[in-house]
């Protein structure tokens, strides 16, 4: 029986075929399905500590909207990471008067807890969503 011995060059084809295979399912995988992120603010403790990574399901939103609870990762309007408008003008603390087209660079995680046409509210510390407190988002419960 005769057995066909590989040569170097073949082996080294093979690997850069593996290598490119892994690295295209890699990337695939990470613009398709998952992504990883990196938390980077307090905004989002106890549930998530900053420096901690998450994967996050790009596909699921695609399908559905998201649901009260859940924490999803987006691009806020432009000014949002610096208290501005998309005029540039200050607005520390206030909502913008018109609509930002333009979306930032950053991404914010965030945990949604209020649907359309809901009325939310912070008060000494508390979450009210249409008038009643949430207690799972207090931010007295959460130290």
């Amino acid at each position: 029986m005769k057995t066909k011995q590989k040569s170097a060059g073949g082996s080294l084809l093979e690997l850069v075929v593996i290598v490119a295979v892994a690295l295209g399912l890699a990337l695939g995988i990470q613009a398709f399905l998952v992504k990883p992120y990196r938390i980077p603010s307090e905004s989002m403790v106890p549930t998530l500590q900053v420096g901690q990574r998450v994967l996050v399901n790009r596909i699921g939103n695609r399908f559905t909207d998201p649901r009260i609870g859940d924490v999803i990762v987006f691009h806020p309007p432009k000014g949002s990471d610096t208290d501005t408008c998309g005029d540039g003008n200050r607005r520390q603390g206030q909502a913008c008067d018109k609509p930002t087209r333009t979306r930032a660079d950053v991404n914010f995680i965030k945990r949604v807890v209020a649907g359309p046409g809901d009325t939310i509210y912070v008060k000494g510390g508390h979450v009210y969503r249409n008038g009643k407190r949430l207690h799972e988002f207090d931010e007295a419960d959460l130290d």
